[in-house]
């Protein structure tokens, strides 16, 4: 979609808002602390792994991009991000992964119990500081986008294991686990600039196909990636049982014995065949059809952000479009 390569396209939209970033991180390291030393080294361990943070970024580049003068959204992006952690921490141990981000999960580190606890603090951490901005409407889409994602979480629950999942229903889970936090997160960004509801919505839709666009193209990553980049095991949705995009065309597209294949894959939670199924996926286009499928979504949410007057920060919205589905990580 675009000449500049994935890492030129985050660089640039880093450097958009770099004194922003660095004010979210102080609120972030500020707020993290916990008379618990537990929780203060399970937080500072998951916190500092990275991420690309694009949650946050969107509540800054949103805010931005609408002429916001203020701090508030320093304080959200941080509340964001806690929220996002808290689902990471959740999800983990529900998966019981063992890999994130190119090292040990926390779970795997300092065990299910403690993980799920410091998840708990991170919620309950991030609704102190809404209440602390004393917003009803901020405190309204972030109290339902965490009962939204929490949904989401448990539908995915309800999938595992389950070969008959439709697109329609998977989609569903996308929109309700990942995607919803992106939506909140631009939401914010408009909010606090003072937008219209129509703005509101607009910028909601920029960030619900995004975010549906970025899970997409993990979907892809989980079959094509390379494990050192993406920072997990490859072929780990397959482990869990998961029936993701591309094993959901494979079922609906291929030859009965690939189907059967499948099937059986995702009911065991067999990874012992993964060159068998990435060969299948591979051959029958469900790879290319599910970049497609982030593609449409991308331009989608592109579209939705066209409105803007033109500044860095809405070509920073518009480039990370495009890095949500070329990029390798």
């Amino acid at each position: 979609m675009s000449a500049a390569t994935p890492n030129a396209q985050q660089n640039n939209i880093a450097h958009s808002i770099a004194p922003d970033m660095e004010a979210v991180n102080k609120v972030i390291r500020e707020r993290l602390h916990s008379e618990v030393t537990l929780v203060n080294q399970i937080a500072e361990y998951i916190i500092s792994a990275g991420g690309k943070r694009i949650r946050p970024v969107l509540v800054l580049l949103v805010a931005n991009a609408y002429g916001y003068r203020g701090t508030a959204h320093h304080e959200l992006a941080a509340v964001v991000e806690f929220i996002h952690t808290a689902t990471l921490l959740h999800d983990d141990v529900v998966d019981e992964s063992s890999m994130r981000r190119g090292r040990q999960t926390a779970n795997a580190l300092f065990g299910n119990a403690a993980s799920v606890l410091v998840g708990d603090f991170l919620y309950s951490r991030s609704f102190q500081m809404m209440v602390g901005l004393n917003n009803m409407r901020v405190m309204q889409i972030l109290s339902d986008a965490t009962n939204v994602i929490a949904e989401g979480e448990v539908l995915q629950l309800l999938n595992m294991h389950d070969p008959d999942v439709t697109q329609e229903s998977y989609l569903k889970v996308i929109r309700s686990k990942t995607a919803k936090l992106f939506e909140a997160a631009a939401q914010l960004g408009a909010l606090l600039s003072g937008a219209t509801d129509a703005e509101i919505d607009a910028a909601g839709e920029y960030g619900r196909s995004l975010g549906t666009a970025f899970q997409l193209i993990d979907d892809v990553l989980d079959y094509a990636g390379d494990a050192a980049e993406i920072g997990k095991n490859v072929g780990d949705d397959l482990r869990e049982g998961k029936p993701t995009l591309p094993l959901i065309y494979l079922m609906e597209t291929g030859t009965p014995e690939q189907r059967e294949l499948v099937r059986n894959c995702i009911e065991q939670g067999d990874e012992q065949h993964f060159d068998a199924i990435l060969a299948a996926i591979t051959t029958s286009g469900a790879l290319d059809y599910t970049r497609r499928e982030a593609e449409i979504a991308a331009r989608r949410a592109a579209d939705a952000v066209s409105g803007l007057p033109e500044s860095p920060y809405k070509q920073s919205l518009l480039q990370l479009c495009t890095f949500a589905v070329d990029r390798n990580h």
